[in-house]
């Protein structure tokens, strides 16, 4: 897992079923405390958080899981959105997101 900021959208006039309900963000690794990029942008499944471009969200990303999270087995996802960050604590240091 890791924290990303919500960067964009994307869009598929044809997908696989499974997806046909879902929404697809583009996601960016930070830094959670400093919110510095750490990688480049991947797609991920927003899946019921309300997550949208400029939120900073906790990414799942490993496939069995993944589809775990959506109680699909069958979808192919790799990389879901599971939660919007309100906080980070680390090393006595805290950073709030709005």
């Amino acid at each position: 897992m890791f924290v990303a900021e919500v960067v964009g959208n994307a869009w598929g006039t044809r997908k696989h079923g499974s997806l046909c309900d879902k929404r697809l963000l583009l996601v960016r690794p930070i830094d959670p405390l400093t919110e510095k990029p750490l990688g480049d942008a991947v797609m991920a499944v927003e899946y019921g958080t309300g997550a949208g471009p400029g939120s900073v969200v906790l990414v799942m990303d490993e496939g069995a899981s993944a589809r775990s999270v959506l109680k699909d087995e069958a979808a192919p996802i790799r990389t879901v959105i599971v939660g919007i960050v309100d906080s980070v604590v680390s090393g006595g240091k805290v950073k709030k997101y709005d």
